[in-house]
């Protein structure tokens, strides 16, 4: 990869590699907008196969976080940071303190909370350094049950698109990964009454969600051939692909992950073509993004007030469909003109001069 022009390609503001021996911390702090204010976005800890995986996967994480800030009106640029790393292995305390001196060297640029691979205890040690970080407990806490809210009300969005109703009721639904935002999904789903098939990579994961739900449970492998009304992914990116593409027998694709599509140009047009219904990513999962910014309201959080706001990501996806079909585009194309439209207003009112207090 040509760095510099894949920053300047996508207008990155800021990367920051950084590294500390004893605690085993390897991290990249990818900043890449500001337009709206300070980058908000999670903290990613996975055992990339290499620093170059890790550094596209944080990228392409950042943009994705800019534009998702942007679709939900929130006042936060986007951000993002990818720890290297078997989260199930090689965390501790010092990593995550360390972490957090770094992110208070940013000096308010970037605001972190917890992603995949990270909790909220995880999120306290970075506390005692930073006062940048959201997702703590006693506040907004665990972001995973307000995005996977947000990905169900999406999804309803989806099927009143697809079917003339929004009732999931007896649909077929294939879930992609089971883990936190997956869990509670699924538990949207069984209590609508939906049909639900689910794998992932980890053997506990299952073992709870089947006990808890009673789903059906297929190989990961086999998820996409899955005969379904409704594929759900949401682990990692970058599994709508010239392969599972030529698998999936669904309607419609509404799900959690980021960075669904791995060739967003080609795969996006595919879907259309296809007939595919597809709910672009970075909206319809929005739900913990916006219950994280309630810690930083001036009234302070609400749990009920941020349970509001992720409901209107119904409206949000619908509001997708409609530009996409006024401007005869691509979902994922249509979900770019929602967030650019955004930042290009406010770009125009940080233009005028403020004079300082």
């Amino acid at each position: 990869m040509n760095k510099f022009e894949y920053l300047e390609k996508y207008d990155y503001e800021q990367i920051m590699f950084v590294q500390e021996k004893e605690s085993g911390l390897k991290a990249i702090i990818n900043v890449h907008d500001t337009t709206l204010g300070p980058a908000l976005g999670g903290t990613r800890m996975w055992d990339y196969e290499s620093e170059e995986d890790a550094l596209l996967d944080g990228l392409r994480l950042s943009r994705g976080m800019t534009y998702k800030n942007a679709a939900m009106g929130l006042n936060f640029g986007g951000g993002k940071t990818v720890i290297i790393g078997d989260a199930r292995k090689d965390k501790n305390e010092e990593m995550f303190r360390v972490f957090g001196r770094y992110v208070e060297s940013l000096g308010g640029r970037y605001i972190t909370a917890e992603d995949v691979g990270i909790n909220v205890a995880d999120m306290l040690y970075v506390k005692e350094e930073t006062d940048c970080v959201g997702g703590l407990p006693n506040l907004s806490g665990d972001p995973s049950p307000f995005t996977a809210y947000g990905t169900y009300c999406g999804m309803k969005a989806a099927a009143n698109k697809a079917y003339g109703s929004d009732s999931l009721e007896g649909k077929k639904v294939t879930v992609q990964g089971v883990g936190h935002v997956g869990y509670y999904l699924v538990k949207h789903l069984s209590e609508e009454g939906a049909e639900v098939v689910v794998s992932d990579l980890y053997e506990d994961n299952l073992n709870k969600v089947v006990e808890d739900f009673g789903v059906e449970v297929v190989d990961p492998d086999d998820i996409y051939g899955v005969d379904c009304d409704i594929f759900a992914p949401t682990a990692l990116g970058a599994i709508i692909n010239d392969d599972t593409l030529k698998e999936l027998k669904c309607d419609i694709i509404a799900g959690a992950a980021n960075n669904q599509l791995k060739d967003p140009e080609k795969h996006g047009r595919e879907l259309e073509d296809k007939g595919m219904i597809y709910a672009p990513d970075y909206v319809i999962n929005g739900g913990g993004v916006i219950n994280v910014a309630e810690e930083f309201a001036a009234e302070g959080y609400d749990a009920d007030r941020s349970k509001r706001k992720v409901a209107t990501i119904y409206d949000k996806i619908e509001r997708v469909f409609e530009i996409a079909e006024r401007d005869g585009i691509p979902t994922h194309k249509a979900a770019d003109v929602m967030a650019e439209e955004r930042l290009n207003k406010r770009a125009k009112l940080n233009s005028i001069f403020k004079p300082q207090e």
